[in-house]
Parts: C-alpha cells; sequence; structure tokens
C-alpha cells in the first residue's frame, strides 16, 4: 500500500513537472507593443515613444499659430537661400516636417483652417466647404455666415460671423474650458472671416477680419457687443491705409507688379490685400492684440492664430510660379522675422509656441504644365452642373433638377425627386453617369455611395470619404483629373491630389526638439501635439496624433 501511494505521488510529481514546463512554454515572451495599424496614406513614426522621464514638456505663455493660406511646401526649399528673417529662424530651429499632408478633399480654405486647430475631419467637423448648399433653408450658406449676429467695426446692421457650424471644439476651446487654464485668452485674425473664425473657436475672446468696404478689421456680436478699445483705436488710426500709392513690386527692384490707389477707399482696401502689403497689415493687427490684450503676458496661457490670406489671392491670379509668388513668399520672411522680434521685447520668445503651416496647397498653371508636356486643362463648372440637368431632364422629364452647388458639385432637387416618387439613388447614379462621360473627370462619388462608405481603398477615396459629412454633403462629390482646373483663368485648389494636400509644417519652441522629419504626418496632428504641451484635453473631434516624437522633457 505504502508502495502504491509513493508510485502515485511520484507520477503527481511528474504530471505537474510537465505541465509547468507546458505552460511556461506557451506563455508569450515579453515584448514591446505591437505599432498600431496604419494605412499607406499615414505610415507610422520610425520609432515608438520611449518613456525616459516623468517630467513635464514646458508649458508656454502663447501659442502662436501661423497660417498661409495657400503657402505650398515647395515654397519653403525653392527660396531657403533667400530667407534671412522669419521663415529662416523657422527652417533652423524648428521640427520641420517634410511630409505634411491634409488628408481629406475638398482642399479649401475654411476646410483646412478648421482642421488645423480641431484636428477633425470635414466628417466630424461639419465643415465641408467654404460654402454649400442647406437643405433646410433652401439656401446658399457659407461655413461662417451667421443672420444671428451683427457686424461690429463695419457697415452698420450688416449680418455678421460665427463658428456656429462648427461642431467640434478647438485648441483655443480646450484652453478656455480647462480648470488650468480658465483665463486663457483665444484670438484669431486673418483677412478672411473664416479664417479667424475657424481657428479661433466656439469660445474665442475674439475673431478678426478685414473689411474691404471701410478699410477696418470687423469682428460681430458673436464674441461681444463692441469692439474691444485696443481694435477701435487701430482701425481709427488708419494705419492700414500707410501704403496708399505705393508700387507693389520685387524687392530686389525691377519692373512694379501694381500701383496702389492713390487716396484711401473701397478700390485700395480691396488692392492692398492682393499684394505682400497685405502681410504687413495682418503683423500691425496682431501686434495690437498682443498689446492690447497682454497676450503671453499674464499667469496663463493664451492662443493667438494668424492667418496670411494674401498669398493665396495672389497665388490665385498668378500660380504658384510667379514673381508674384515669390515676393509674397520673401514677404512672409521679412513679415515673420518683424513680429518675432516684437514678441522678444513683449514676451520673450523662450515662452512662445509657434506652429507654422498652410491651409492647403495649390495646382500649377495649366499653361505651364504644358511648356514641360504635363498633362492638365480647363473647364467650367458650370458645364458640369448643365450636363448633369440635361441627363436628368432626358430621363426623368423637365424640372429643376439641380438647387444648389459647391463648386462643380450638384445639390439636387430632393422635393422634385419625392414629387416623382422617384428613387434617390437612381438619381443620384444617373447624375454621377452622366457626369463620368466628361473627359477631364476622374472620379464622381454619390452621397449615398459615401454615406455606406462604398469608395475606392486608395488615397483619393480615403480623403473623398474623409470630407464627406452626410447632412451637408452635395449628391455628387467630383474628382477632376490632375492638373485640371475649373477656372477659365489663374489657378485654384481643392482636389485630393498631392499638390493640393502638401503643405509646410513646422513647431518652433523651447519644448521641441529641432531637425528635419521626414515621416508622413497630417496636419490632423498638430492640434493634439499643442494640447499635450499644454496639458489640456484633445480637441473632441482631433483624429491626429501626438507628434510626440519632437517633445522634449522640461528641463
Amino acid at each position: 500500500m505504502k508502495t502504491r501511494s509513493m508510485a502515485a505521488a511520484a507520477t503527481a510529481a511528474f504530471l505537474l513537472c510537465c505541465l509547468t514546463t507546458v505552460f511556461a512554454q506557451s506563455r508569450p515572451t515579453a515584448r514591446r507593443p505591437a505599432a498600431a495599424k496604419t494605412t499607406a496614406t499615414k505610415p507610422a513614426p520610425a520609432a515608438e515613444p520611449v518613456a525616459t522621464t516623468n517630467t513635464r514638456p514646458a508649458v508656454p505663455k502663447l501659442i502662436l499659430v501661423l497660417v498661409v493660406d495657400q503657402f505650398r511646401a515647395d515654397y519653403l526649399d525653392r527660396f531657403h537661400t533667400e530667407y534671412g528673417g522669419g521663415l529662416k529662424r523657422l527652417l533652423d530651429e524648428s521640427a520641420v516636417f517634410g511630409d505634411a499632408h491634409y488628408n481629406h478633399s475638398p482642399t479649401i480654405t475654411a476646410v483646412g483652417h478648421s482642421i488645423t486647430l480641431t484636428g477633425a475631419m470635414p466628417s466630424s467637423s461639419g465643415i465641408v466647404g467654404n460654402e454649400w448648399y442647406d437643405r433646410v433653408s433652401g439656401k446658399q450658406v457659407t461655413s461662417v455666415n451667421d443672420a444671428s449676429t451683427t457686424q461690429l467695426g463695419g457697415e452698420s446692421g450688416k449680418e455678421g460671423a460665427s463658428p456656429h457650424r462648427l461642431l467640434v471644439s478647438t485648441v483655443g476651446d480646450e484652453l478656455k474650458m480647462s480648470e488650468k487654464w480658465p483665463a486663457s485668452k483665444v484670438f484669431g485674425i486673418s483677412v478672411k472671416d473664416r479664417a479667424a473664425i475657424m481657428m479661433a473657436g466656439r469660445r474665442a475672446d475674439g475673431a478678426f477680419w478685414w473689411d474691404a468696404t471701410t478699410g477696418n478689421f470687423v469682428s460681430s456680436t458673436y464674441y461681444f457687443n463692441q469692439l474691444p478699445q485696443w481694435a477701435a483705436e487701430f482701425n481709427k488710426s488708419r494705419a492700414a491705409d500707410k501704403f496708399v500709392g505705393q508700387n507693389w513690386g520685387p524687392a530686389t527692384g525691377g519692373t512694379p507688379f501694381m500701383m496702389l490707389p492713390s487716396t484711401a477707399g473701397p478700390a485700395y482696401w480691396t488692392g492692398v490685400v492682393g499684394t505682400s502689403y497685405g502681410n504687413d497689415l495682418l503683423v500691425m493687427m496682431a501686434k495690437a492684440a498682443i498689446d492690447g490684450e497682454k497676450l503671453g503676458q499674464r499667469d496663463s496661457t493664451d492662443l493667438l492664430a494668424v492667418s496670411f490670406s494674401s498669398c493665396d489671392t495672389i497665388g490665385h491670379r498668378k500660380g504658384p510660379h510667379s514673381p508674384e509668388i515669390h515676393d509674397v513668399a520673401l514677404s512672409t520672411d521679412k513679415v515673420l522675422a518683424d513680429l518675432f522680434a516684437y514678441l522678444e521685447k513683449s514676451v520673450g520668445m523662450k515662452n512662445v509656441l509657434v506652429a507654422f503651416t498652410a491651409d492647403h496647397g495649390v495646382a500649377p498653371m495649366p499653361e505651364y504644365n504644358q511648356r514641360f508636356k504635363m498633362p492638365g486643362g480647363r473647364a467650367a463648372a458650370k458645364d458640369v452642373r448643365d450636363t448633369v440637368q440635361k441627363a436628368l431632364v432626358a430621363k426623368y422629364g423637365p424640372g429643376e433638377w439641380v438647387s444648389g452647388y459647391s463648386g462643380p458639385a450638384p445639390y439636387l432637387n430632393h422635393q422634385l425627386i419625392a414629387s416623382k416618387k422617384l428613387a434617390l439613388d437612381d438619381v443620384q447614379d444617373t447624375a454621377a453617369a452622366a457626369a463620368r462621360q466628361l473627359p477631364y473627370i476622374a472620379r464622381v462619388f454619390t452621397r449615398e455611395d459615401l454615406r455606406r462608405g462604398m469608395t475606392h481603398a486608395d488615397l483619393v477615396g480615403a480623403r473623398v470619404q474623409n470630407g464627406f459629412f452626410y447632412l451637408r454633403a452635395s449628391d455628387l462629390f467630383i474628382v477632376p483629373n490632375p492638373y485640371w482646373l475649373f477656372e477659365a483663368s489663374g489657378t485654384s485648389h481643392g482636389t485630393p491630389w498631392n499638390y493640393d494636400s502638401h503643405v509646410p509644417l513646422m513647431i518652433m519652441g523651447p519644448q521641441i526638439k529641432p531637425g528635419r522629419y521626414y515621416q508622413r504626418v497630417l496636419v490632423n496632428d498638430l492640434a493634439p501635439t499643442l494640447t499635450a504641451i499644454a496639458g489640456v484635453e484633445i480637441p473632441s473631434g482631433a483624429s491626429g496624433r501626438v507628434l510626440h516624437e519632437i517633445i522634449t522633457a522640461n528641463k
């Protein structure tokens, strides 16, 4: 009996040993976490984050966001030997991303500016264009027009503007809502209302834009009942009229591009922002805001977003390879040096976190492309809409089948479709088939296809899908062939092609590791990075990541 007990015990010990060995071999070995899956449009960073310290990066007193409308990424390299001011400083002292893109379409001003400080795709933010057809009111609306507000500083009684159509928070909103920085001040300044308003957000202390009718920087009752004293005094000083009668021409001399009117008035106020002097105008207003609001000079983190619009106005007219664009790039370099010098005296640049980018790129002129045997051409947006209208009349009978538009993209008449008891997706398919027959159209997506996520699994399809917000979307989304424009002259942007999506992205500050970074990043990554450094919540719709590879710990 004793022998049998001993044998049983030995057998049990042997089995326990075997099980222990099998269990140990089956356990996974310790390893670093697997990298997150990414798409081809946004590769993962080269290295995973490694925690080396538990200290936070220094929190800036002022976050300065600089957007140059339509500033292509290649302008940094094309003209770099001529930069000696603010752009040179940014190139030398920033984390410079050489492959920064927007990952949506349409690539236009309101959308790009909304992404800059929300990090949100149009599919989340609701900002699908500069303007679109509002099906509820039956009217064309802009991204910012707001009948419940009144303009301040300009024409009496004129309708104002606000961010009421923006559905997500911005970096500034998160600063204002945080318990950490409840006294933060947030301002946006631009020539364009949509640029200033989209960057500043819903809780901003103010947004200011240029009014060419009065030659004033204006705002709206969304922010306050009257302009702040410093803004009113700036307008009263007529500092904006200092360029009256001046020639705008190359900084190196030569034939002037144009002469501004010799007297102040609407002609001058319209013309000045279409020259490099428009950059000077924005910096003068930014200085007034910094001084008037004591931005960066209080026990808080403030945010000032400035969008320079003149590059876009000039670029549309003259194209990216023109001497005028060369001049406005050099002007940007000069005025940023002036702004940085002002901040050094008032705030100290060691207390300023600077981000520089653009809201979109731009296509080369078709005529320029032809010189190099490259494709491209011109078409009329109206021709696309007319083609759709004719096809629907031919199949379904008379009627005004197109109610509104966003560029070439039509908004179909849903009431007419319902009255004829037609299926909406059938009518959209008919319209799409007609548009696809045009030789300069690359792709046509219907609203219902996008709602179901039925797009091509490639870069173009992904960017179109990211730009889709069902309640505000057109019935068709039109993508032209590369280098084709819907303008009779000049050039434009708005497509998912890389010349429209590729922009500069530079971030500079004491928290930032300078250098060149060549991994693919998105402008959507900027907002999460800024909020991470400021120590506040990430904006509600942000789809980007924190650019951890550029952030240093506090020393």
